[in-house]
């Protein structure tokens, strides 16, 4: 075996390491903002895509192939992942995918990913394993001791896809320019098994379609889209007289700039928390999950500290959304709310927890009895938690039951809970947004019972 041709494969081998990886995670990080990141939507994409990358093992196996066959197999091949990235990858046509899904009254985060494993995961690392298993053959057919080294460059490939995709390539040139390098890669591994004129011609044609679906001009102005980074992608649009901030496909926030008026829970918290607080001294507020800046937003007196874990949300707030810098007492940290929490010495008189974007996509972590006990340790005496939630009013499921008896389970004292907006009891409806509310006054625990019922001195 000549060197030359030992450097084709092991390049191959590595790029084709490389590329099943970044393309694993990156579409791990776009089904996130539909379906969630946890546990068990992890497990059904990789378990699609390694059960179908391990059959594609063994049928590259089965085929006796070699030679100039084997050189074509492998260019189409490449080809093909080349194309299928551009339709599993990218925000628009992932977007498309779950519009069609609510429509059909698929609602669960579960079965959709099934669905969209099934039908877009499957292909792709099937051809992963395949061209693993194809190479493999090239290498043994000239050195059968190279196992070693096969295996070696494949896990190579894919730890520098994982690394590159996910700490340079999407924080820093964003997730639709990451999917048109995926590609391109994808497209060089073809041209580098077979150089021909329909082959260029295809290649071209692949790449154009994936510069044009995640151009940054079709992304603005088909769906507004102004960030597409490794956390968020953002969009603002103006609907009437209001603006719309969008995150991952999902409403964060609305802003009228004529009234100054935003989110109907959002002025249900302004009006009753905060713009009435007393001024008697400045108080310290905490906002988890900053959306667009609009709790508080014409209080410049008391202290705010906004946590979310978007960078770019105070810069397309000021210019694209609000259309006005903050106040000087609003102060913005770029970290997990859960760390911050943990971290943070101070104490604060109101708490606005507002993280929970849609039923359908909730942050696990930041729904447990550890995360809320969290909470209740950084509320100063006599402060309030304020939580908004997406749920049932009536408690017609069992998300918005367990969820109550896990936020009483840590808050069992001095709470209300607030139905924003009308409702009926009596009618099935679907999610709204639900106010929690908790103050951190003394209570010593005491009922009143038919034996013992010393009201008249506890109300006057």
């Amino acid at each position: 075996m000549t060197n030359k041709l030992r450097a084709w494969l092991v390049f191959l081998i590595f790029l084709n390491g490389y590329v099943s990886l970044s393309l694993e995670l990156v579409v791990l990080r776009q089904l996130g903002f539909y379906v969630g990141s946890g546990a068990v939507i992890t497990s059904i994409i990789m378990g699609t895509f390694l059960g179908f990358m391990s059959l594609g093992y063994f049928l590259g196996g089965a085929r006796r192939v070699g030679g100039v066959k084997m050189r074509r197999l492998l260019c189409l091949s490449f080809l093909v992942i080349a194309a299928l990235t551009i339709l599993v990858a990218s925000f628009p046509l992932i977007t498309r995918y779950f519009m069609w899904m609510y429509r059909g009254g698929i609602t669960s985060g579960v079965v959709q990913t099934f669905i969209y494993s099934g039908l877009a995961l499957s292909v792709g690392p099937f051809l992963f394993g395949f061209n693993t298993t194809l190479l493999s053959r090239m290498l043994h057919k000239y050195n059968t001791n190279y196992t070693g080294n096969i295996m070696a460059w494949d896990t190579i490939g894919s730890v520098f896809g994982s690394l590159a995709t996910t700490l340079i390539l999407m924080p820093f040139i964003g997730v639709n320019h990451t999917v048109v390098l995926i590609c391109l890669l994808a497209t060089a591994g073809a041209l580098v098994c077979w150089r021909r004129w329909w082959v260029w011609a295809l290649c071209v044609a692949v790449v154009a379609g994936a510069l044009f679906i995640n151009s940054d001009l079709y992304q603005r102005t088909h769906f507004g889209i102004i960030v597409n980074n490794a956390n968020s992608t953002i969009s603002v649009n103006q609907q009437g007289d209001a603006r719309v901030l969008y995150m991952n496909g999902l409403p964060m926030s609305i802003y009228y700039p004529k009234t100054g008026k935003s989110a109907e829970y959002i002025n249900y918290v302004n009006d009753n928390f905060i713009y009435n607080m007393p001024t008697d001294r400045v108080r310290r507020i905490l906002v988890l999950g900053a959306g667009g800046f609009t709790a508080g937003l014409d209080d410049k007196f008391n202290d705010y500290t906004f946590v979310d874990i978007e960078h770019t949300l105070k810069n397309v707030s000021e210019k694209m959304f609000l259309g006005r810098r903050l106040t000087p007492n609003k102060k913005f940290v770029v970290q997990d709310a859960s760390q911050f929490l943990k971290n943070t010495p101070l104490e604060y008189d109101l708490i606005l927890l507002d993280v929970y974007s849609n039923s359908y996509q909730v942050p696990e972590s930041l729904i447990t009895a550890e995360f809320m006990q969290r909470i209740k340790s950084r509320v100063a005496p006599g402060g309030v938690i304020v939580m908004n939630m997406v749920s049932s009013p009536s408690f017609a499921d069992n998300y918005t039951r367990v969820f109550d008896n896990t936020f009483h389970s840590v808050f069992t004292h001095n709470t209300t809970r607030q139905v924003i907006g009308n409702f009926n009891p009596w009618d099935a409806m679907g999610p709204a947004n639900v106010v929690y509310v908790y103050y951190n006054t003394d209570n010593d625990g005491r009922i009143y019972t038919i034996n013992k019922s010393p009201v008249i001195y506890d109300r006057y």
